[in-house]
């Protein structure tokens, strides 16, 4: 029995069932039928020690629920000791009801008699309010300060669903998330905005701190707590979002993405695909994104695009071209030879922690490129060393690299040049590198498309600007069909990202951002410390070597999410209060939830076949961040600052 009581207690942070049906489309047709939903579980109707009823609620509506206590299934009994508004897992058959109960409701004529369950997430025993109680009048102030926990009332989630039908939604329900926020550590430098406010709601009367607001980076916490309420099952929007960062080709401070959050999202790979390579979590987040593409290019190119998009993993993106992003259009492929060396080079290269990869330039496979290889400078890339391949060091080049101290005998090479393909006219390409490579947040930022280091190998950008100096030169044209690619299972942490330094102090930071989950069986590493072990259930959606969108299967453990924070990211206090509206709503019986943002101005830059986004942008601001036409950042008075309690600090 105690085991039954802990996992009424525990949240599931692992694969779990999928549900086959809403709670409000059940009807007399579905009748003899066994189904699987989701929800959030409601006070129970005790009829006898046997019988008791529960409704189960999701944002589509709510089901009665049926159970009989039997010596055969203790387990069953346990419901009535869930915490209310947990989110469960309903196993279970729908009859239909006796005449005389039936009732108004769209699934008044049926009950689904309930066969087992499972707690996806318990909801803290006591809660600040329950929404199902319509008897209770709540203050306002209370109501507003747990607005996540208020928006589960169906009064209010209707309201939202008919503002939504107003805004004459496509595919998605639609909602506006606010644009001033709290300052938080989330990853880039914010724009803030001052506030007149005399003080915040959590300072002490007597101090005059000047407030300010912060521009979303994303609307991440928002759409997050919006998915906790359980008002709405699908969240979309056209974002604005605004990150102050350092000038880079093409990126704009402030930009659009369209914004997909759900609820429910598998933590696990789907149990009837035949797809083995997608093993994380958010399958129904990649069908939605994979569905809406599709409509897109068929609409605007006339394109007819697979069913699925191909999967690599971020090391085998990595390991075969050398990009977290890479273009899979043409082949020409990284190679890693350290097993085809000398054992003792083997050894070294181990003692080391790094491996030894190739890129062969083939004259007889290769022969768009061959121009722009011979044109390539390495100035940039002084790891690499460039061999042309010739009747006289067709046995000898490996040796050439500065790394092989000793000759490697014709023996040994003649047996690379079989394996490798290796002829003579070939251009051969060697560097070593880390043999786990570390992922830079820079290189997956969905703005920022230079080649820094982390996101690509220095094969893996010549390879890049191989195919870019061939298509200028007009040499190689690229396949009229795009390319596209999910990429998985990044590192959930890195050390190697140079944009977030300021935050970070030599402390571990989030690849994606602090909310994305675990992969479910890297969870015991990140507890056990071995934090460079742990892969996040993390997705990037690359078009011909362009990241157009990033998303994630988002953590729903209250205790995990505040473990990320306070252990592995070593946040302060302060740092970590900036997140605690956001772990509360965890601890109300927040559902799995999982997301994804796709850059609107890259797309369309791709769909109007133009290499800037400022060519899809009304009014774009420059790589500096600035706006020549309306001359802004500028200057303000000092009577103006003021007002805010701000004073300028002149320059000695």
């Amino acid at each position: 029995m105690s085991i039954i009581i802990r996992r009424l207690f525990t949240t599931l942070s692992a694969p779990y069932p999928l549900r086959t049906h809403s709670c409000a489309e059940l009807s007399r047709a579905h009748a003899g039928t066994n189904v699987v939903l989701a929800g959030f579980i409601l006070p129970e109707r005790k009829i006898s020690n046997v019988l008791s009823f529960f409704p189960i609620k999701d944002a589509s509506g709510t089901t009665q629920l049926v159970v009989r206590r039997n010596p055969d299934n203790h387990d069953l009994a346990a419901l009535s000791r869930v915490p209310l508004e947990s989110s469960v897992l309903i196993h279970g058959r729908v009859s239909e009801r006796p005449n005389k109960d039936r009732r108004p409701s769209p699934t008044g004529d049926i009950e689904v008699h309930v066969h087992s369950f499972t707690v996806l997430n318990p909801a803290s025993p006591v809660l600040p309010f329950y929404p199902s109680d319509e008897n209770t009048l709540v203050n306002d102030e209370l109501r507003a300060r747990f607005r996540y926990l208020d928006l589960r009332r169906s009064a209010l989630a209707k309201n939202i669903r008919l503002r939504s039908h107003v805004s004459r939604i496509v595919r998605f329900l639609e909602v506006e998330t606010p644009l001033l926020l709290k300052s938080s550590p989330e990853g880039a430098r914010e724009f803030l905005v001052p506030s007149r406010l005399p003080r915040s709601t959590s300072q002490p009367a007597s101090n005059h701190t000047p407030l300010f607001y912060s521009l979303p980076q994303s609307p991440q916490q928002p759409k997050q707590l919006l998915i906790c309420s359980g008002a709405i099952d699908k969240y979309f929007q056209f974002a604005k979002c605004f990150r102050d960062e350092d000038s880079r080709k093409d990126r704009q401070p402030e930009f659009t993405q369209i914004d997909l959050e759900m609820a429910y999202v598998s933590w696990g790979p789907h149990p009837n695909s035949q797809d083995h390579a997608w093993q994380i979590g958010g399958h129904e987040v990649r069908s939605v994104i994979e569905s809406l593409i599709r409509h897109i290019w068929k609409q605007v190119e006339g394109i007819s695009l697979p069913t699925s998009f191909n999967v690599l993993t971020y090391r085998q993106a990595m390991a075969r071209y050398g990009s977290d992003k890479p273009d899979t259009r043409f082949a020409m492929e990284v190679e890693n030879i350290t097993s085809l060396l000398p054992h003792h080079h083997q050894v070294s290269l181990a003692n080391l922690g790094q491996i030894l990869e190739i890129l062969v330039v083939r004259r007889s496979e290769n022969l768009p490129f061959f121009r722009a290889n011979e044109q390539l400078q390495l100035t940039d890339e002084p790891s690499v060393n460039r061999i042309v391949v010739t009747t006289s060091n067709i046995l000898t080049w490996l040796s050439e690299h500065e790394f092989i101290s000793s000759a490697v005998g014709p023996d040994h090479h003649a047996s690379l040049n079989n394996v490798l393909r290796i002829n003579v006219g070939d251009t051969l390409y060697l560097a070593r590198r880390r043999s786990v490579p570390e992922v830079c947040v820079a290189c997956t930022d969905l703005f920022s498309f230079s080649h820094v280091q982390g996101g690509s190998t220095p094969l893996g950008r010549l390879r890049t600007r191989l195919s870019e100096s061939a298509q200028n030169l007009g040499d190689y044209v690229p396949p009229p069909s795009p390319h596209f690619l999910w990429v998985t299972e990044f590192p959930l942490f890195t050390r190697s990202d140079p944009d977030k330094e300021f935050l970070a102090h030599g402390r571990w930071t989030s690849t994606h951002h602090p909310f994305t989950a675990p992969m479910w069986q890297d969870i015991e590493a990140m507890h056990d410390g071995r934090i460079n072990e742990v892969r996040g259930q993390h997705y990037d959606l690359v078009l011909n070597g362009i990241e157009i969108g990033g998303g994630s299967v988002r953590v729903h453990d209250a205790a995990m999410q505040e473990y990320i924070l306070s252990h592995v990211l070593q946040l302060s206090d302060a740092e970590r209060g900036t997140f605690d509206h956001l772990l509360q709503a965890l601890k109300c019986g927040a559902p799995p939830h999982g997301g994804i943002a796709l850059g609107f101005d890259r797309l369309m830059s791709i769909l109007c076949k133009t290499q800037s986004i400022r060519d899809v942008i009304a009014f774009p601001k420059t790589s500096a961040g600035t706006d020549p036409l309306l001359k802004s950042p500028a200057a303000v008075s000092d009577d103006v600052l003021s007002q805010y309690g701000i004073k300028a600090m002149r320059q000695p």
